[in-house]
């Protein structure tokens, strides 16, 4: 199989368990508790490879000083999206938002460039995860609350867009793909971590008790995801494996309204459609 090929195909296996491990966070209940047992357990996972794959040289150890803050900032927006919105709602607004801006900053920073028609399917396909998540008609929410959700939202989907392409310089840079997956995801943990024992305080150990399962399950589907992610950024154009992720949308919809029972409506259906859409003239160009 062809490199650009294996890099499509390890996108869309990075947005089917991207979206199954947000939905194992937003079925817990408690964000921010599973999201730190979420970056834990992952560390604790990756803990054992750290004495076996070739350790970072000088020019990895840069992008990690880049890459950890900039991912502790994403997981402090999506903590807050994820608290103030369903699943279907702020999902696809922090995940559809990112390939467009992926795009722009890998043609400033990577001197990638994507053709016209390319350039037109990305928009199509972040614009249709857009209105994947507009408010269905009969379903009520206090608009207050969901405009927060949205402001986090979309400063999540910033979030993601550059550690997409932060992510992108490090695991080229890195001796192995899996020395730069190691080092990420246990330096990555320390920042969520420090938050919760902060905020919880005396309650870190009970909340810790019953939120573990869906935190650890949520953690073994993020080692793989980041993992086919970043092994596709190293072998084929970062836009499109960032724009073949966000079909984790489309996912994370059908887990919300199957298994979450959130709001659904057929306007969604056909924004999921225009996204798919989107990819394939992203594919073609």
């Amino acid at each position: 199989m062809d490199p650009i090929h294996l890099g499509l195909m390890l996108g869309l296996g990075s947005a089917v368990t991207l979206a199954f491990a947000n939905a194992s966070i937003k079925a817990s209940g408690d964000i921010l508790m599973s999201r730190a047992a979420l970056s834990g357990s992952a560390a604790l996972m990756v803990l054992p490879f750290a004495f076996f794959v070739p350790l970072p040289n000088a020019t990895t150890w840069k992008w990690l000083a880049i890459s950890i803050p900039v991912h502790w900032l994403y997981q402090a927006t999506l903590v807050r999206a994820m608290t103030r919105g369903d699943l279907s709602l702020v999902f696809p607004i922090m995940r559809g938002s990112a390939p467009l801006i992926t795009a722009i900053l890998a043609f400033v920073w990577l001197k990638e460039t994507l053709t016209p028609i390319a350039t037109f399917g990305l928009f199509i396909a972040s614009a249709a995860t857009i209105i994947f998540a507009l408010p269905e008609t009969g379903i009520v929410t206090d608009s207050r609350t969901r405009r927060a959700a949205l402001f986090w939202a979309i400063l999540t989907g910033g979030g993601v867009a550059l550690y997409n392409v932060v992510d992108a310089n490090g695991v080229r840079a890195a001796p192995t793909v899996p020395t730069f997956v190691v080092w990420l995801f246990l330096l990555d943990s320390i920042g969520i971590n420090i938050a919760c024992l902060w905020t919880r305080r005396t309650g870190w150990v009970e909340g810790m008790r019953l939120k573990w399962r869906y935190g650890v399950a949520a953690g073994a589907l993020s080692i793989v995801s980041f993992t086919m992610a970043l092994w596709g950024f190293r072998i084929a154009p970062v836009a499109h494996i960032s724009a073949l992720r966000e079909t984790s949308v489309v996912f994370a919809a059908l887990i919300g309204v199957i298994i979450l029972k959130e709001g659904f409506g057929l306007r969604r259906l056909f924004a999921a459609l225009a996204l798919v859409t989107g990819l394939i003239l992203m594919r073609l160009g």
